[in-house]
């Protein structure tokens, strides 16, 4: 073949080459084909060059590739080009697609024999070196992510009470789901004096290590405080108030529901620093625990309003977070408040509340839903029997 045969038999190879078109490649290099500068992961041989180059779709789009200049001597041709791809589909070097323009300039030689390409040998700039010490570091910054979120998982599982109290004519039944993003969902049961019962459900803003910290701090407090003295959920709640306030990091606070049982006459008296409002369902009607106070954390000096409420025999009462009311469906409709307090209101006694509303959250956001935020749920029921 001439010279200039060979130049445009290697520009064609270029071409099949950036447009992964396998066929042509199959035309055009030799049964005994050496590639000579292998890329990372390649087989040696002709089959390992047709397999790099079929895997590249699923990896890199819009590759092109420019070609610069050539020179052609004997059975020879040098290429000088440039090659840009998106790397936006799968994992290259490790790293999950990032949607980085990756960009190389390259000589390359070919050894052309009887009308194929018989040898390759290829020297890139520091582009493509480049690029992978930036994707190198995107998947040890993945990795760090990674494993802060396993340290706020360990954080925030260990803060969960290990079991319920049983206590005679209740059902008290705890839910927690965890979305992939720690979140800072907490909830704590604990016993106070003369048989009563505190029960606490929060969540601090964030995500990660620092939620975790965080939540995990406001609940230790919320304990200690409960049941070192006789204060009412207002006055507990004022009291961790300031200590936050001056502990947890700028821009961050922690919303709180904190109510009292007493089991003996079924009164529950509590107080809320911003949490979402709890319900209570009586009958065919569900009813919202208003009680006014800014978020912990946030400002000193708060006072936090308190209420009481008087469960019957066969009312329920649902202490959430804002991982439920938030989900969104594949429309990206709010699963919502209005939709709870009627789910909660038309719920038969056939079923847990808990179940019920997980069953009916999964219905609406459908099977592909990534779950967003942590989601609790806990329930306290009076039996319809009084003992």
């Amino acid at each position: 073949m001439s010279v200039k045969e060979n130049k445009a038999l290697v520009r064609r190879f270029v071409e099949a080459q950036a447009n992964a078109d396998l066929d042509t490649l199959d035309e055009l290099l030799a049964p005994d084909f050496v590639d000579h500068s292998l890329q990372l992961d390649q087989e040696p041989g002709r089959e390992g060059f047709m397999r790099s180059v079929a895997e590249e779709p699923a990896v890199f789009s819009k590759v092109r590739a420019n070609i610069e200049d050539q020179a052609a001597e004997g059975d020879k041709v040098i290429t000088r080009l440039t090659l840009s791809r998106l790397h936006d589909r799968g994992e290259f070097l490790g790293v999950a697609p990032t949607g980085m323009e990756i960009k190389t300039s390259a000589i390359v030689i070919h050894r052309i024999e009887g009308g194929k390409i018989v040898e390759e040998w290829s020297e890139s700039t520091g582009a493509l070196e480049a690029a992978r010490r930036r994707l190198e570091q995107e998947r040890i910054e993945r990795e760090r992510v990674e494993q802060e979120l396993r340290v706020a998982r360990s954080i925030q599982q260990a803060s969960l009470p290990k079991e319920v109290p049983t206590l005679e004519g209740w059902q008290i039944s705890p839910f927690y789901q965890p979305a992939r993003e720690v979140g800072g969902d907490f909830y704590d049961i604990f016993e106070l004096k003369d048989g009563r019962l505190g029960i606490v459900v929060g969540d601090a803003t964030g995500k990660g290590v620092p939620a975790a910290l965080v939540m995990t701090s406001a609940r230790s407090m919320l304990r200690a405080v409960a049941q070192a003295s006789d204060y009412s959920p207002g006055e507990v709640l004022r009291r961790v108030n300031d200590p936050l306030v001056i502990d947890i990091p700028p821009n961050m606070f922690v919303t709180c529901f904190y109510g009292v049982l007493d089991p003996k006459s079924g009164s529950l008296r509590y107080a809320n620093a911003g949490h979402d409002l709890p319900y209570v369902r009586r009958g065919n009607d569900a009813e919202e625990l208003r009680a006014r106070g800014m978020p912990l954390g946030l400002m000193l000096g708060m006072s936090y309003e308190e209420n009481e409420i008087v469960l019957d025999a066969g009312d329920s009462t649902l202490f959430y977070s804002d991982g439920l009311v938030e989900a969104h469906d594949p429309k990206g409709e709010m699963f919502g408040f209005p939709r709870l307090r009627a789910l909660i209101a038309e719920h038969g006694a056939e079923r847990s509340l808990g179940d019920f509303l997980m069953e009916e959250l999964y219905s609406f956001t459908g099977e592909v839903w990534e779950q967003e935020d942590d989601i609790t749920l806990l329930t306290l029921e009076r039996s319809a029997r009084r003992s």
